[in-house]
């Protein structure tokens, strides 16, 4: 069997920056193992599967280690691909997930997704917090990730993370964050629990991190940059129960693989 492959950088303007994501067109489910196979033999961050029939696109994401529940860069990549290959017509796409439906609509070569909403709730600070992520932080929260506030940008540029120490957290990931200099709020994210010491641009984490902003800042629309070594800018607006956040992509490979 021959497959579609395509490799986009997401939450970027240029090739080499953003979040690299694969993405596979699938007619039908292949089995978990081979899917899981897949990602870890692509040895991205994530690699996204997307079952594209007429009526509908399914969608699931992997690491090289595990599904997970929710990726934002690799919908963007997905969502490329779907309005540049042919897959769709009009301006708006819609997948199914495990979680219920996800939209990505586009406005020339801005990328906009639909995602739910993911309030943190301020929680006590873990012990040894500031040795596991190198500096002392100002607050603490949770949902499915941990949310970490630091005071400055220069906090989260100069951290140097115990991924060692993180995994065995009882948390999906460490995100930590801090207000901008030159944008709203900025951010990195530790996910090496599903295989990722630092992933270079989250959008799930901006489900979390557009709430938290936009109350403390008092604004809806939001411009945000992770500091990642490739670095991602995403503009992002809170809508109560959803957040939209909105990225450019750029395609650096396709092609097939044989299964």
């Amino acid at each position: 069997m021959k497959l579609p492959i395509f490799q986009i950088d997401a939450f970027a303007d240029q090739k080499f920056r953003g979040n690299p994501a694969a993405v596979v067109i699938l007619p039908e489910w292949l089995p978990d193992e081979t899917m899981q196979a897949i990602a870890q033999e692509n040895n991205l961050a994530e690699t996204a599967f997307v079952v594209h029939t007429e009526k509908s696109n399914e969608l699931r994401w992997f690491t090289p280690e595990v599904e997970i529940d929710l990726c934002g860069h690799a919908t963007l990549a997905s969502a490329y691909v779907l309005f540049n290959h042919g897959y769709v017509n009009g301006q708006t796409v819609s997948f199914s997930y495990q979680g219920g439906i996800l939209s990505v609509s586009r406005e020339g070569d801005l990328l906009t997704l639909d995602f739910p909403s993911r309030p943190a709730e301020p929680i006590d600070t873990i012990p040894a917090l500031d040795k596991i992520l190198g500096n002392k932080p100002a607050q603490v929260l949770a949902a499915r990730d941990m949310l970490v506030i630091f005071e400055k940008q220069s906090d989260i540029v100069s951290l140097q993370p115990d991924f060692i120490a993180i995994k065995e957290l009882d948390y999906h990931a460490v995100i930590v964050s801090a207000p901008g200099e030159d944008c709203d709020f900025v951010s990195r994210f530790f996910a090496p629990r599903a295989g990722i010491q630092e992933d270079p641009v989250t959008g799930s984490s901006h489900c979390m991190l557009i709430p938290y902003w936009s109350n403390r800042l008092d604004k809806k629309e939001l411009h945000a940059k992770q500091l990642s070594k490739r670095g991602g800018e995403l503009f992002c607006k809170y809508l109560g129960e959803r957040v939209s956040i909105s990225g450019r992509a750029v395609e650096y490979l396709s092609g097939e693989i044989y299964i």
